[in-house]
């Protein structure tokens, strides 16, 4: 009687498991659908980043589709498979429009835009308080227009016919520094993740501190996700000073797409959720409220810390452009993160 009881109390906390994880994987889908009609009606005035945002979730849902389609609901499988499908037409539409009105920006970043060139993690690993620096630097680290020629380097965008997976000394230098933060530290990250989806494997050849000699570019992605997962976790704490929302989603999406699970917490899942414009189905509306409502001291002072984003918009209705594109890739690592969680066979590495 008592391994009877036993069993029926482990099916029954699997049971409440699995109902939980349903709920957030319809509410997920829900969010996706709306965030893909705000999509349908404004991709013509969505800059590049938000456009890769869209492409990283296509990404994301024609995975979830393919290898998860038993854990879905009937339901929910429609909804994605939906989904997809919409994205499918009018991310064509969207890159088409960013060819026309950005073409230098498209020729250069264009390998980023086709659904292939992301791939979506399958295995999990976590990040690692210990990694954490002790303190930030002060101010960003580096350029963006640097940040840009790093990676056309890697892409082979940077001229016609460029070789690609080209790695400079000012480069190697500025995406390995310790010690930067907010958006010089999420796009070491992104330097990393590229190079490995595009195939380069001499990142580091050029590496010639003896301290360094045994890294591997997964230990520098360890490294950079270790101190973001530190900074959304101060953020969380000091609840979301100035405009830091953007690069909270930026964090759990990059990290959550270099196969980190523990950014995938329920608690910072909640946030996003809350920040989405529940009629529109865009992100970032609030933040811009956020800054209206400060003086002009403290904004110049936020400009100084944070990120200037060359392309990024505001678009006629307040939303942002850039916080829309990762939040949406966001939520749709969340939901192939559920799907894994679902299958007991292939649950997270820890």
């Amino acid at each position: 009687m008592k391994g009877t009881h036993l069993i029926a109390l482990s099916a029954l906390v699997s049971a409440t498991v699995t109902a939980s994880h349903q709920d957030v994987i319809d509410d997920i889908l829900k969010r996706l659908d709306k965030a893909t009609f705000f999509f349908e009606n404004q991709f013509r005035h969505i800059n590049l980043d938000g456009v890769v945002g869209y492409i990283i979730l296509h990404a994301e849902l024609n995975e979830s589709v393919r290898i998860w389609s038993d854990k879905f609901l009937p339901s929910q499988l429609s909804t994605a498979t939906s989904v997809a499908k919409r994205l499918d037409q009018s991310i064509t539409q969207a890159v088409s429009a960013l060819q026309r009105t950005d073409p230098k920006y498209f020729r250069e970043f264009e390998p980023l835009l086709d659904t292939s060139f992301w791939s979506v993690p399958h295995e999990w690993s976590t990040s690692d308080p210990a990694l954490a620096y002790s303190a930030f630097r002060s101010m960003e680290c580096y350029d963006e227009q640097l940040s840009d020629k790093c990676i056309t380097l890697l892409l082979g965008t940077w001229k016609d016919n460029g070789t690609p997976c080209m790695v400079t000394k000012p480069c190697l230098d500025t995406m390995t520094r310790f010690g930067c933060p907010h958006y010089s530290l999420s796009h070491q990250l992104l330097y990393f993740m590229i190079g490995t989806m595009r195939g380069c494997s001499n990142i580091l050849q050029g590496e010639r501190r003896e301290s360094r000699a045994n890294m591997t570019e997964r230990d520098y992605q360890k490294i950079f996700c270790s101190n973001m997962r530190k900074s959304n976790e101060e953020f969380v704490r000091k609840v979301f000073p100035g405009q830091t929302r953007d690069i909270f989603i930026e964090n759990i999406m990059l990290c959550g797409l270099a196969g980190f699970s523990d950014f995938y917490k329920s608690e910072w899942l909640r946030h996003i959720l809350l920040w989405q414009d529940p009629e529109v189905g865009c992100f970032g509306k609030d933040e811009q409220d956020i800054l209206q409502g400060l003086g002009e001291e403290q904004v110049e002072t936020l400009k100084v810390h944070k990120r200037v984003k060359r392309r990024e918009k505001t678009l006629s209705d307040g939303c942002s452009s850039h916080m829309t594109g990762v939040a949406v890739s966001a939520l749709g690592g969340y939901l192939n993160y559920y799907l894994t969680e679902q299958d007991i066979t292939k649950r997270p590495v820890t």
